[in-house]
């Protein structure tokens, strides 16, 4: 079962919060609240795919430089990158500058075209693999669901890549298709609340 930490405000929180000053902070407002928002969808699975071999820390502490980088996610215009916008990528001091990384946020950003084109948006295929609340007794435990295995495979199918099952589990986390808030954290039922009030997009 996961644990908890307790704050400098008195509140128990996951305790990966104490793993970096900036973690408190994504975990209280970010952290498995639930999106509809394509963009942020987009952008948190590129990241996901960049932390790969990486911590969650280094890509936080990169996220603005990310953002700036590929023109705040908009898989509309990282679908028109060219070689040109590659060898900037690679020369950013601010990003994590690996080739195949760079080039699969490209070829991404052309499938997430293509998936709005057949989908409707992002959200509304992401959105039909959430975990549908039967892990929520048993936060923290897994690296990867049933859910996301599937997800992963699809997306895959779908041309996607740096997509793997654990990726996405950790996507999946953090955008709210399952809530791995530990029992007890201050903000596992905030989590559970705005979920109630969510009403996501479906294909």
């Amino acid at each position: 079962m996961a644990s908890t930490t307790v704050g400098e405000d008195g509140k128990a929180r996951c305790s990966w919060c104490d793993g970096a000053p900036e973690f408190p902070a994504y975990h209280d407002t970010e952290w498995g609240f639930p999106v509809s928002d394509d963009i942020r969808l987009f952008e948190k699975l590129c990241l996901e795919g960049f932390q790969s071999g990486l911590s969650w820390r280094t890509i936080l502490g990169k996220r603005e430089n990310f953002r700036r980088a590929f023109r705040g996610f908009d898989f509309n215009k990282v679908a028109r990158f060219t070689q040109r916008d590659v060898d900037r990528l690679l020369k950013d001091a601010g990003i994590v500058r690996h080739r195949g990384k760079i080039e699969a946020v490209i070829n991404n950003a052309k499938r997430a075209r293509e998936m709005v084109e057949q989908e409707g948006s992002l959200a509304a295929f992401i959105w039909g693999f959430e975990a549908n609340g039967q892990h929520a007794d048993k936060p923290q435990i897994r690296s990867t669901s049933p859910e996301a295995v599937a997800l992963s495979k699809e997306l895959k199918k779908r041309g996607w890549k740096f997509i793997g099952p654990t990726t996405v589990y950790a996507f999946m986390q953090a955008m709210g298709l399952v809530n791995d808030h530990a029992e007890g954290c201050v903000i596992r039922p905030k989590v559970v609340q705005a979920r109630k009030r969510f009403k996501p997009k479906r294909s």
